[in-house]
């Protein structure tokens, strides 16, 4: 198998259990995985790339995204639109998503994950127009196989449209027959549960707003014994909140907590913004995790989840960009700066250092994805590497601590090269498999085809 050694570097922060780093580190890579890590290596290798000046990390993992959303960012009429007005005006967007709309923007998406060191991103995609499956999804895996991305496939679902009492229109939604038919076709042909795998799939309902108390119901069934994880939106404002409480008579947690969600360890929430002491402490328990958006949260004016509080209980917490819509961009290592930020603000200067931040990052994501194979650089883990320079003008002076400068500091946030499973994704700061300009043109084009049609 092919060897890449990763020579030289100012430092590699490996993210092991014990938050090793080693100045001039050099890493080897045989094939998909990771097979030394320390200093001064002499191996013989095909391939030969120098770090000097440069951080040396494990790949991000993106724990919760929308990739159909890269093509209606920045829309003037929600660019100040609070949660559900911001939803209901973008449906009438998004019901006009097309299979090649689909493939775009996943690429577009993932594309700027990689270039900002992400190398695991999952996906929740959950609006079907005319109420069918089509291919959508397939197009994101080909999507994100073509890139070179380790993708995690949220089969997402929505089956209650406005006639129900619910947000979506009735022509994005399906029932819950079709949606658990797809939902199989998509485990059996797609999900791969051995270590080291570039694909999985997860079932997703949408919201407590948007899915039956029965779909909720049978996707945790369906979950356990296919043996996939759960997603969805959970507490992310205080309008869901309120809509639990006057449909359920419970707030979302214990709402989901009845229809069994809490149940294996195999569930994780995006945003967890409004959560008390007693739900993280349950969470925590439960093994239940987080996706924690910050930008997004900002952007919508939804709050700042309560992060420390959660690491404090031992509950999973791992980073997402979230959907474009709602953040504008898919920069990854931004998110990280901004998870840092924002946990100030929220619970003190203390609360989160540059380190936990990157953690959060790298083992948190890859814990709540279910992953102990990516997020390290150990033997034996997948080779998913970014590669940061730090030696230019937007890092002088912060090179006493070149592991944090890559939070605090940074102009781009771009990485020099980034590896997924041992394959050079990113080369000199540009993606490797994709033409960047054509691309954006592309998606361009179908961004403005949609909405010509609202």
């Amino acid at each position: 198998m092919k060897k890449i050694l990763i020579k030289n570097a100012l430092r590699v922060a490996r993210m092991d259990d014990a938050r090793e780093e080693i100045s001039s580190g050099d890493v080897l890579v045989e094939g998909p995985e990771i097979k030394q890590v320390g200093r001064g290596l002499k191996v013989k290798a095909d391939r030969v790339i120098d770090a000097t000046g440069c951080v040396v990390i494990p790949g991000l993992v993106n724990t919760h995204h929308h990739l159909y959303q890269t093509l209606t960012r920045n829309l003037p009429a929600v660019q100040d639109k609070k949660l559900f007005d911001w939803l209901l005006y973008l449906y009438e967007v998004w019901r006009h998503v097309t299979p090649e709309g689909v493939f775009v923007s996943a690429q577009v998406g993932l594309g700027e994950l990689l270039l900002t060191g992400c190398t695991t991103s999952s996906d929740h995609f959950y609006l079907f127009p005319g109420g069918k499956s089509a291919d959508l999804i397939d197009r994101e895996i080909e999507a994100a196989r073509a890139i070179g991305m380790r993708f995690h496939a949220c089969r997402g679902s929505m089956s209650r449209g406005r006639s129900k009492g619910g947000l979506p229109p009735d022509d994005v939604v399906q029932t819950e027959d079709e949606i658990l038919k797809d939902s199989e076709r998509l485990v059996q042909k797609y999900h791969d549960p051995k270590p080291l795998a570039m694909t999985r799939v997860a079932l997703a309902p949408c919201s407590p707003f948007s899915v039956t108390t029965e779909l909720l119901k049978l996707s945790a069934q369906m979950a356990k014994k296919w043996g996939v994880r759960l997603h969805t939106h959970l507490a992310e404002t205080i309008d869901e909140e309120t809509f639990c409480l006057q449909q359920h008579k419970m707030r979302p947690l214990a709402y989901m907590e009845s229809v069994g969600w809490l149940e294996g360890g195999r569930s994780w929430f995006a945003h967890g913004v409004h959560m008390d002491q007693s739900e993280a402490k349950l969470m925590g328990k439960t093994r239940t995790g987080v996706a924690h958006c910050p930008s997004s949260n900002l952007r919508l004016g939804s709050g700042i989840a309560p992060v420390r509080m959660y690491l404090d209980h031992q509950v999973p917490v791992g980073l997402g960009v979230d959907g474009s819509s709602s953040n504008d961009a898919s920069a990854m290592m931004a998110e990280v700066r901004q998870a840092m930020l924002v946990s100030r603000v929220k619970a003190g200067v203390a609360s989160m250092p540059a380190r936990d931040a990157l953690w959060i990052a790298t083992r948190g994501g890859a814990e709540v994805l279910g992953r102990d194979d990516i997020g390290e650089l150990s033997p034996g883990k997948a080779a998913d590497i970014a590669i940061f320079d730090v030696s230019g003008l937007d890092f002088a002076g912060s090179l006493s601590d070149p592991v944090a400068a890559l939070v605090f500091c940074g102009a781009s946030h771009k990485a020099k090269h980034v590896l997924v499973h041992g394959e050079l994704v990113v080369e000199d700061g540009k993606l490797v498999k994709v033409d960047e300009r054509a691309l954006a043109s592309r998606a361009n084009k179908l961004s403005q085809e949609m909405l010509e049609k609202i």
